[in-house]
């Protein structure tokens, strides 16, 4: 049995298009200041001291590398990031590593050999609440699929790939709810 924590993310940049994109300062200051919020190239070279056609050539390296992308809004082009290939691009760095386990193993015993995982029953649920004494939520996909099972629950049977992952927080939505009275 197989327990791995990185996989092919299917990103059409390429690695020499995306080493290229982040191998500059001024880039990697532009993706800084994305993650932000969009805002126009003239904003952009403003902000970070350069000329616009300067700035045009960086976001197009960076929109090439699919790490940002171009709004047309008329004549103003907006310049946004890419978070999801952003994070993509990060799995590439994530931590590997191989496990044999016996069939019939949890996740948790497998979680627990390779690294320092605290859990907490929550009902009853067991839910990892730290792993290597980062505090969060945590939850895993098999073979690229969520499963509804808790790590204590989930048994291997055949040879997967497991990602272990640590939510991070992003409002997408705010909903303010009345109760009619």
């Amino acid at each position: 049995m197989v327990v791995s924590s990185v996989r092919d993310t299917g990103m059409n940049g390429g690695g020499e298009k995306l080493f290229k994109a982040i191998s500059s300062d001024t880039r990697l200051s532009i993706l800084e200041r994305l993650s932000e919020g969009d805002t126009h190239i003239s904003a952009l070279a403003r902000e970070l001291g350069i000329s616009v056609p300067v700035a045009a050539r960086h976001v197009k390296v960076l929109e090439e590398a699919e790490l940002v992308e171009r709004k047309k809004l008329g004549n103003l082009h907006m310049i946004g990031i890419k978070l999801s290939n952003i994070y993509s691009f990060m799995d590439h760095f994530a931590e590997n590593r191989k496990l044999e386990v016996e069939q019939g193993t949890t996740l948790l015993e497998a979680l627990k050999s390779v690294a320092a995982v605290e859990v907490r029953k929550m009902g009853d649920r067991v839910k990892v609440v730290s792993t290597d004494g980062e505090e969060g939520f945590y939850v895993y996909e098999v073979d690229g699929k969520f499963s509804d099972r808790t790590v204590d629950e989930y048994v291997f049977c055949e040879d997967v790939v497991v990602e272990w992952k640590k939510l991070i927080p992003i409002t997408k939505k705010r909903l303010f709810v009345n109760i009619k009275r």
